[in-house]
């Protein structure tokens, strides 16, 4: 049989298979490239408040997190701090590193902060290595490290925030604007299945994949193309 489709009626529904078939990425890391390029991470995101980003590898086998916190200081020579809080969701409690101008160069330190009225450079609940930063030519400071997180844990409290400077060798206090505040979230690691659905889509730790949605994508596109060659050829 002759075909019953004209080329400006096909191209449409081919150009929506192209679409169903294409990658998508609810996170453009390119846009979050390290300034310093001095190592590579598995998942990248844009943190709410504070202008900030948050680059990280999660190991499961040794239970260790990577991580690149970016953020412009409040002012000029003042700090950027990112923290992990094992028994709460906001500041008090939190396993914090912070890093700051000293001297012309940059330094990393921790503070086991107890309780707001308390913030004192201690060592902390877990163990840390490899800390370092910089600054970045836009005006941002990056914090490195990595730390050692509870076997087969899942997702972390993390709280960041930026502050305006110095004093004496201990860390100004930050604002208290709404940003400030907002500034704590949970850090997925690892994407759990819900137990409830019988054939669940594959899924990857890393929830920016979109893995899950590629799949349904596909299943959709084959069958389009199927009724594409069923009207033209059949």
């Amino acid at each position: 049989m002759g075909s019953r489709f004209t080329p400006p009626l096909l191209l449409p529904l081919f150009c929506l298979c192209l679409t169903l078939f294409s990658p998508t990425h609810s996170t453009d890391c390119s846009s979050l490239k390290l300034s310093g390029g001095k190592k590579q991470y598995s998942n990248c995101t844009h943190l709410p408040t504070l202008n900030a980003t948050l680059h990280f590898t999660y190991n499961a086998t040794n239970s260790s997190l990577s991580i690149a916190f970016s953020a412009p200081p409040a002012k000029a020579g003042g700090w950027i701090a990112w923290a992990v809080n094992p028994t709460g969701t906001g500041m008090a409690g939190s396993q914090t590193l912070l890093a700051f101008k000293n001297n012309g160069s940059m330094v990393v330190k921790t503070y086991n902060i107890s309780s707001y009225s308390s913030i004192v450079e201690g060592k902390l609940s877990f163990d840390v290595w490899d800390l370092e930063a910089e600054a970045g030519s836009d005006g941002k400071m990056i914090l490195y490290g990595s730390l050692k997180v509870e076997e087969s844990a899942e997702k972390l409290n993390q709280v960041w925030q930026v502050g305006p400077g110095i004093a004496d060798g201990h860390p100004m206090k930050h604002e208290f604007d709404k940003a400030n505040l907002g500034s704590v979230g949970e850090l997925q690691l690892v994407e759990k299945l819900t137990p409830s659905s019988p054939s669940p889509s594959p899924q990857v730790a890393n929830a920016n994949s979109g893995y899950g949605l590629r799949v349904t994508q596909l299943n959709v596109g084959f069958w389009i193309l199927g009724l594409i060659y069923f009207i033209v050829f059949m």
